[in-house]
């Protein structure tokens, strides 16, 4: 069963909750988070993007990153902008998107459980981005990345959860420049705490990395690095029931044909697809439609009968375009690893996949239907891995507002 724990957060003052309060660092370029950050000296992009600050020709992933990092989240400490709780607390983090509310429990997980396979994975990860956490966690002394995870629902934890916020007035109730609402609750009763551990660990079974594989891979990593801290023993995490989760569409764009012409790629297509012209640009409504957009034009791609297995890996729209597209077509094999690939979350919409096409970024673009959540369930239960970048969540916690100091 599952091993959670209550810990005392890092945390903004509310007058500075609003601005602090950021986009995870992995949803933005150097570029995007120097946009963001701008006129804004308390954004927390500043530790966690912390290049933001030095010459724009810094390796990323040198030490300066990480010891600026450092200097900036002392800096925010001792500034009070943020400040440590004085209590072990679990924290409830409600988000509001288009009238769609998801509701979770921050907490901390065990690495204990993410080593004994208690915690599932359905993603592979990548060395080089581990490692860029496991530099920025040593360094800062803290996890400023939140694992978002999901569990199948416990009604006795619903009910708990719902009538607290029911009941107490939020710490936070913010709305960030998205549009999107973000509340924070504190649940500092320790008769109430105790109960929901105890509700983990007798009825939660085991919980699913739904976004943060590298996040967690790199917390697994830390425990062995910083012995001395029973806290790098566990991880900053969000527990979300999974009835509440949305996944949208992980969209692909590929730099180049592959030495093809648009017309042979749109033969070597019929295959294993219905293609037709659309009207537009095209976003799957179903499962087994896919939208391609070369050359200026938009085309839907139906799957043929017989053309994929159906097993819960390779019946997913993201396998089917791997194994009938990416790899006959363009010979791309590893979607982590190679350069001509990138990946585009369906937060952006079709007009990005048509902007990077048309620019030249990109030869060809491709629209895919979204992963529902029990397919990421059954794709974890069975002890497999979906290709990478295959879930896309929306929408996403921000950065700053609790963050888990593992050297406390």
């Amino acid at each position: 069963m599952i091993s959670i724990s209550p810990f005392k957060a890092l945390r903004p003052d509310p007058q500075y909750a609003r601005e602090v309060a950021s986009r995870p660092y992995d949803v933005l370029n150097v570029k995007e988070a120097k946009e963001e950050s701008l006129g804004k000296p308390y954004s927390f992009l500043h530790v966690t993007r912390s290049e933001i600050d030095l010459p724009a020709n810094t390796d990323v992933h040198s030490a300066a990153v990480y010891e600026k990092a450092k200097e900036n989240l002392n800096a925010f400490i001792g500034r009070g902008i943020l400040f440590q709780e004085n209590k072990p607390c679990y924290y409830i983090y409600e988000l509001e998107m288009d009238g769609r509310v998801q509701t979770g429990l921050v907490c901390c997980s065990s690495v204990s459980d993410y080593e004994n396979g208690l915690i599932k994975k359905h993603e592979f990860t990548r060395p080089e981005k581990e490692q860029d956490r496991v530099d920025h966690i040593t360094i800062t002394n803290a996890q400023t990345g939140n694992v978002f995870l999901a569990y199948r629902d416990i009604t006795d934890i619903n009910d708990i959860i719902d009538n607290w916020k029911k009941n107490k007035t939020a710490v936070y109730n913010i709305h960030t420049d998205d549009g999107i609402r973000h509340a924070v609750w504190i649940i500092n009763d320790d008769k109430t705490t105790d109960r929901i551990t105890e509700l983990f660990k007798e009825e939660v079974p085991c919980t699913y990395i739904a976004d943060g594989h590298h996040r967690a891979a790199s917390a697994a990593r830390t425990k062995y690095l910083l012995p001395d801290y029973e806290e790098a023993g566990h991880f900053l995490c969000t527990l979300f029931p999974a009835s509440q989760l949305h996944i949208l569409d992980y969209n692909r764009l590929v730099k180049d044909l592959n030495g093809m012409e648009a017309d042979h790629l749109l033969y070597n297509l019929t295959k294993n697809f219905k293609v037709t012209k659309a009207d537009g640009a095209l976003k799957p409504s179903r499962p087994h439609q896919f939208g391609m957009y070369v050359k200026g034009q938009w085309y839907s791609l139906e799957s043929r009968e017989g053309s994929y297995a159906t097993d819960p890996v390779n019946i997913l729209d993201v396998s089917i375009l791997q194994y009938n597209v990416l790899a006959p077509l363009f010979n791309i094999h590893d979607q982590r690893t190679d350069p001509r690939i990138d990946f585009v979350g369906g937060i952006r919409g079709m007009a990005e996949l048509e902007k990077r096409v048309d620019s030249g970024e990109a030869a060809v673009a491709f629209s895919i239907y979204p992963v529902s959540i029990h397919q990421l369930l059954d794709v974890a239960d069975s002890g497999n891995v979906m290709p990478p970048k295959s879930t896309w969540f929306e929408p996403k916690l921000r950065d700053g507002l609790l963050v888990h100091l593992v050297n406390e």
